[in-house]
């Protein structure tokens, strides 16, 4: 493995682990850990640590927001995650974020059906993720209520899934 992959896998590894504790005993994610990951990965792209160029960091910063963006409007994801996606794009780059996304989304799936079964839930969650295709505002109106209890911390699925990312090709 270059060196330059072994830094953006120790920062990335460091930084989204970080975020995925906090997350996991708070639900919060500091804004300050996706900071960190952020301007971490647009100084490597700058100076030729990461191997990618600037340009990449910031458009890979740029989708992971865009990406992400949607789940936050549904109620399905936090501001935190968001922020935490796209900062782990400054460090993977714009030719990663949408395999690392992918790669979060069935991170996720897999902790969402983890957690519903723990909760006993399991059929009606996936009954009421299928009304996110048909009836939006109410699937957003279900996931955000209280009394559902269908919230979890996705930092966990965040940082599975770059991490899966930026392993892929040394697989």
């Amino acid at each position: 493995m270059p060196s330059s992959n072994a830094a953006v896998l120790s920062v990335l590894c460091a930084g989204m682990c970080s975020a995925a504790i906090v997350d996991a005993a708070s639900r919060r994610i500091p804004n300050a850990i996706c900071a960190a990951i952020a301007a971490t990965g647009v100084t490597f792209a700058v100076t030729g640590v990461s191997g990618i160029s600037p340009a990449s960091s910031l458009l890979g910063l740029t989708f992971g927001l865009l990406l992400m963006l949607p789940g936050y409007i549904f109620g399905g994801t936090g501001a935190g995650d968001v922020k935490l996606f796209a900062a782990a794009g400054a460090l993977l780059g714009a030719g990663k974020i949408l395999s690392a996304f992918l790669f979060v989304a069935v991170a996720g799936g897999v902790l969402a059906l983890g957690f519903a079964f723990h909760r006993g839930r399991l059929a009606r969650t996936v009954k009421q993720t299928a009304q996110i295709f048909g009836r939006p505002s109410d699937a957003k109106a279900a996931i955000e209520s209280p009394r559902e209890h269908n919230r979890f911390p996705y930092g966990p699925a965040i940082a599975a899934g770059c991490m899966m990312a930026a392993l892929k090709p040394l697989m």
